[in-house]
């Protein structure tokens, strides 16, 4: 199949129209036009080679909405026509203790990511969603919920997921308070999902012109970061507290939020390691954790639950010839609160 979009040709290039063969349709293979293809971070770190070398040419994204175009001959999952998403992986082991359990993001051999990767065939390099079309193996992807946006759930498949699945696992809802440090492409969808589950929602947010976005989007309280005495007026009363910045920063103001037996997960990726402080851990029994998108199951119990309460993310759509000033906006955090490539354009 023939697919047009925009890659990077080499290490921290802009992005530039390219043209390519994607692999040909597998039985349990589903074709699909791509509609809408959100700008995560990371996408830009692969891209710029800042989480290490990166494949190149690579036609980056991984939170791609769209529309089956055609099947492979052993699918039932999807038929022509269904709305249908993709995210980070593409493929697992399929064999490992978490794949079976459906944690493929967690998978013992290591996930398949839907770009900067070669699928498990060892020389198929895998091109992502910053095109007009692709292909996926049935088992990889999720059905869209007809009554949500396409746009709006492109960053589903990566911001989406990567909040809700630890508020699922540490099992926020009514009765919990909940903490969402950051108000950005992460942080809002955290708090979207903490609020539809039923959790007290507080934002932390260093942007006190946010206050308004967060109270709309269903957040209880909003406690600007900048001022450490709002922050020890919440000593103890956390459940759990979603860490969503990737600066780096000191985590004892927010450790010390926690009551007994309460979890700080981080989420963010900071360039550098956390300095921990082991007395505030020890003195409530805190915890500190860390969480990863979702499996395929999860991904797809997020979809459902999105279409049950009419969720979707805060987007800007673009046209592809943008994409570079795209990324030099996110950057800059100017953006409310994701990028979304109009893929139909292409």
């Amino acid at each position: 199949m023939q697919s047009k979009g925009y890659a990077v040709l080499e290490a921290s290039k802009p992005l530039v129209p390219f043209t390519f063969s994607r692999r040909d349709l597998r039985p349990g293979d589903v074709a699909l036009s791509v509609s809408y293809a959100g700008i995560c971070h990371s996408d830009i770190h692969q891209a710029r080679e800042e989480w290490g070398p990166a494949l190149f040419p690579m036609v980056p994204g991984h939170e791609i909405a769209g529309i089956v175009t055609s099947v492979g001959s052993n699918v039932t999952k999807f038929k022509i026509g269904d709305r249908i998403g993709v995210g980070v992986f593409i493929d697992s082991c399929r064999e490992c203790s978490s794949c079976k359990s459906g944690l493929e993001q967690y998978c013992l051999q290591g996930m398949t990511g839907t770009y900067n990767n070669y699928e498990r065939d060892g020389k198929t390099l895998a091109q992502g969603g910053y095109a007009d079309s692709f292909i996926v193996d049935q088992d990889y992807a999720a059905s869209i919920p007809d009554n949500l946006d396409l746009a709006g759930v492109a960053p589903l498949l990566c911001a989406g997921i990567t909040l809700f699945s630890p508020l699922k696992n540490w099992g926020a809802g009514p009765g919990k308070k909940v903490g969402v440090i950051g108000l950005g492409g992460l942080g809002h969808m955290g708090l979207k999902f903490s609020a539809a589950l039923g959790a007290h929602t507080t934002v932390f947010s260093h942007s006190p012109s946010k206050e308004q976005d967060a109270r709309k989007m269903g957040a209880n309280d909003f406690v600007v970061t900048s001022n450490p005495k709002e922050l020890s007026k919440l000593d103890r009363d956390f459940d759990l507290i979603l860490n969503t910045v990737s600066a780096d920063m000191d985590l004892t103001p927010y450790l010390q939020l926690l009551k007994l037996d309460g979890t700080l997960v981080l989420i963010g990726l900071p360039i550098n390691p956390y300095t921990i402080n082991t007395p505030v851990l020890l003195a409530q029994r805190r915890s500190i954790s860390g969480s990863m998108i979702g499996g395929i199951k999860e991904v797809q119990e997020m979809l459902d639950f999105c279409g049950k309460h009419n969720i979707v993310s805060e987007v800007e759509v673009v046209d592809p010839e943008y994409i570079n000033q795209a990324y030099e906006r996110t950057i800059s955090s100017d953006v409310k609160y994701r990028f979304v490539i109009d893929a139909k354009k292409f």
